[in-house]
């Protein structure tokens, strides 16, 4: 194996099978010789137009459903595979009635937008640019054209900042940009605004900004509740380095961006004095009180046994108290310090196995925080397709019980295979990342020299609190040969 400079970038079709067999289609791997970085098509921008590439190709990929599958036929979304729940609920959560989220209540059984206060902006000012003229099915289309030109930069900002989080391999971005699961579902909902901030905290923790990493983290978390989770694993890594500083401005930073965004709605005030408003805590009463849903573990026992699992909660609960105590417990054990990727990636994918709910649109979630904890196309596109396949399968399993006594589409047994299929996809990539944590030589970032490049202040810095042997080679070690070897707990250079 060649060693890489600290200084080189690394180049993805020298380093994985999978990456040198695919650059076969643009002329092979680079060479050894070829300049980069030397004119203005950087990595960073060529990976931001495939990304904005690929959004336009999951928007064609919604035609179908444009040109009358949302407003015509009981099944005729599913049968495309082309749903999404941002026309639907443009007249269905009063932005075409000109209602205001949070304050007005809605006609129907859903009082309140069930949605965090940040989405919620991001769906009204949508609104405001939707022309109030003509039949609602324009407006509805004109509503989802909006909404899609917005996350089309939420999409661009993410494979950005995926592309300069890791300094010395720009070109992992790619898994990002040409990740095929994430193009289907970019705009079923309003995700990739959360994952957005969520990628921008994750590049200012990288460049030793964790006041901005926390206030991103807050503002991502007023968005969607799942970045909050990343302060667990900020935690442990702090507490194990001892970096308390950087990780009390990045709690702070997140608890005040939150509160600044959350506090206009949530209180309001009479003459009993200051309450809760019952429109901020719909989305965090609907959370709870959600019955299982689809995709999820939950709902493959329920259907396989009869069960409704009426109490879910706990399980998931209890199942996301235990998983977090076993990372905590890893990374404290670990022979060297977890990248912060690597946590990142496990604690979000925890909380989405245990979940309620498993969405097709969570694969958003995952997309950019496997790309930077487990950088290896093979690895990627096995969890991608295992993605893809049940975003297909759910579509005609709704097709099948949409369709009445004709019975079009996949029936429940195929549907609870693709439940089967995605869920060990994403274990399976966990699998992986915990292995690398337990076997850093493993690691494909590690094993070209760095450290942890996402780990900003914790990046080779030495530890100060651990469990059991840290530092030493694990006994089952793979030596490989003329790699660089990085000391653990070196000072910073």
């Amino acid at each position: 194996m060649t060693s890489v400079r600290r200084d080189e970038s690394v180049r993805p079709t020298r380093r994985d099978e999978v990456g040198a067999a695919g650059s076969e289609l643009i002329g092979g791997p680079i060479g050894r010789r070829a300049l980069l970085g030397t004119h203005w098509l950087t990595p960073v921008r060529i990976i931001a137009l495939i990304a904005i590439g690929m959004f336009a190709l999951g928007m064609v990929q919604k035609l179908p459903c444009y040109n009358g599958g949302w407003f015509f036929g009981a099944t005729s979304q599913y049968t495309h595979a082309c749903y999404s729940d941002i026309p639907h609920l443009y007249a269905g959560r009063g932005f075409a009635d000109g209602l205001i989220p949070y304050f007005d209540r809605l006609p129907g059984d859903m009082e309140y937008l069930e949605y965090p206060v940040l989405t919620g902006v991001f769906m009204e000012v949508a609104s405001w640019m939707t022309p109030h003229a003509g039949g609602i099915q324009h407006r509805e289309q004109i509503y989802w054209l909006v909404n899609a030109g917005m996350l089309m930069i939420c999409a661009a900002v993410i494979a950005v900042c995926v592309t300069r989080t890791h300094r010395r391999r720009p070109w992992d971005g790619l898994l990002v940009a040409l990740a095929p699961a994430a193009a289907l579902t970019a705009t079923i909902n309003w995700d990739l605004l959360a994952i957005a901030l969520t990628a921008a905290a994750m590049l200012m923790w990288s460049r030793s900004r964790p006041l901005a990493a926390g206030i991103l983290i807050g503002l991502a978390t007023a968005a969607k509740l799942y970045p909050v989770l990343l302060l667990g694993p900020l935690l442990v890594l702090c507490w194990r380095a001892g970096a308390w500083r950087a990780y009390g401005r990045a709690a702070a930073g997140a608890a005040a961006s939150w509160l600044v965004v959350n506090l206009p709605v949530m209180i309001t005030h009479d003459a009993a004095g200051f309450h809760i408003r019952e429109g901020w805590a719909k989305f965090y009463t609907f959370s709870q009180e959600r019955p299982i849903d689809f995709g999820s573990i939950w709902l493959l026992i329920s259907q396989r046994t009869g069960n409704p699992l009426e109490n879910a909660n706990t399980y998931a609960t209890l199942l996301m108290i235990v998983g977090c105590g076993a990372i905590g417990l890893l990374t404290l054990y670990a022979p060297r310090r977890p990248r912060f990727a690597q946590l990142a990636f496990l604690v979000v994918a925890l909380f989405i196995l245990t979940n309620k709910v498993y969405s097709p649109q969570y694969v958003l979630w995952l997309t950019p925080l496997a790309a930077l904890a487990r950088p290896r196309w093979r690895d990627f596109l096995i969890w991608q397709a295992c993605e893809v396949m049940y975003f297909l399968g759910i579509w005609m399993y709704l097709a099948y019980t949409g369709s009445g006594d004709k019975h079009q589409g996949l029936p429940a047994e195929g549907y609870q295979l693709a439940i089967v299929l995605h869920l060990v996809g994403t274990l399976y990539l966990c699998a992986v990342v915990v292995r690398d944590i337990l076997m850093p030589e493993r690691d494909v970032v590690r094993r070209d020299g760095d450290d942890d490049p996402s780990g900003g202040v914790l990046d080779r810095s030495p530890d100060v609190f651990v469990l059991g042997r840290a530092c030493h080679r694990p006994r089952h070690a793979v030596h490989f040969e003329g790699a660089p070897q990085v000391r653990w707990g070196a000072l910073r250079e």
